[in-house]
């Protein structure tokens, strides 16, 4: 059996064209507090934001995890990533 996937790695795109990716458990609700300026420092100034991509975990850890691996990624790789 599948867990369910409770736990969502995301990457939006910001009006300048720079990525911003990020940790929620509910990806609507986060994606709407960005494009509010109410998300996070980095995307405050950038609005509008758009979903790019998003991953789904099982876990709170698998999904930070696979954070702080997507924002170690180059640009380039990143790119690859949500197209």
């Amino acid at each position: 059996m599948v867990p369910a996937a409770d736990h969502y790695v995301y990457v939006v795109e910001c009006a300048d064209g720079s990525l911003y990716t990020g940790y929620t458990t509910d990806v609507a609700r986060r994606v709407a507090e960005h494009d509010a300026g109410d998300g996070a420092k980095y995307t405050r100034g950038r609005t509008p934001v758009e979903l790019a991509h998003v991953e789904a975990f099982g876990s709170k850890s698998a999904a930070m995890s696979r954070e702080y691996a997507v924002k170690q990624l180059s640009r380039r790789q990143k790119e690859s990533l949500v197209e």
